[in-house]
């Protein structure tokens, strides 16, 4: 694998949450969105789609929907709501490999201005029998992770183990973003705003209308959304002020 304290790869983004259902797929979307609004090349990769039937929409499907981004790729797809690795496992068929998939996003990479990649679950689902996970494929990429995380009871667990883990492997965090903010905030979710940050050692990447994948101006959501560093005109400081009343 390649030596993390290189230069990042700063042409690929890899979005992944702290479980599953934190609104991974509405934030990559939403990435993909702003990107594509300012003329950048956009791709966005999904190594193992799980849960699908074949003809099915999946993650990119719904990516593409909101952002418009065309340039979509599903590496493999597995019928059952697993793990790859499990579901793979069942479907009897050859488990994802991670040079492979690394040089498939290092392609892409080669002539878009921007590859994001959506895991799968968290950061520690395992793609095949090796183990591999996402935290080794931005390892190997040399890729920024953006970490998608909810708002209420239970994030700051969840959000402190995988930047923990993040830290203790070397591998780069991009921000933290909260996928579905919700429109009557309780009181743990205001709360938790500035301890997301703490842990993060940085301001909130953005937080994201729990109702965004519903709007018709689903750019306008994310444009509000998301920080500046995505293209967006997220105010971490307004934000902060504005919940803690």
């Amino acid at each position: 694998m390649r030596d993390t304290d290189s230069v990042a790869n700063m042409s690929v983004l890899l979005v992944t949450g702290t479980g599953t259902g934190v609104g991974k797929t509405v934030a990559a979307a939403a990435v993909a969105a702003l990107a594509r609004h300012r003329g950048a090349r956009v791709a966005v990769v999904k190594p193992a789609q799980t849960g699908v039937g074949p003809g099915e929409p999946g993650d990119l499907a719904e990516i593409g929907r909101l952002s418009a981004v065309d340039d979509l790729h599903e590496l493999v797809r597995y019928p059952d709501p697993l793990s790859p690795e499990a579901a793979a496992r069942r479907a009897g068929t050859a488990p994802l490999e991670l040079g492979a998939v690394a040089a498939y996003v290092d392609r892409l990479a080669a002539d878009r201005d921007l590859v994001l990649v959506e895991g799968a679950g968290g950061l520690l689902v395992r793609f095949a029998d090796d183990g591999w996970t996402l935290a080794d494929l931005a390892r190997t990429l040399r890729a920024e992770l953006l970490v998608v995380t909810t708002a209420g009871l239970g994030t700051l667990n969840s959000t402190a183990l995988t930047l923990e883990v993040m830290a203790g492997r070397g591998l780069r965090l991009g921000g933290v973003v909260v996928g579905r903010w919700p429109a009557r905030p309780d009181l743990a979710s205001r709360s938790n705003v500035g301890d997301l940050e703490r842990l993060a050692g940085r301001p909130l990447g953005g937080a994201l209308e729990e109702g965004a994948p519903h709007r018709a101006d689903f750019l306008d959501a994310a444009r509000h959304g998301l920080a500046p560093a995505y293209g967006g005109a997220f105010d971490a400081a307004d934000f902060r002020r504005e919940v803690s009343r």
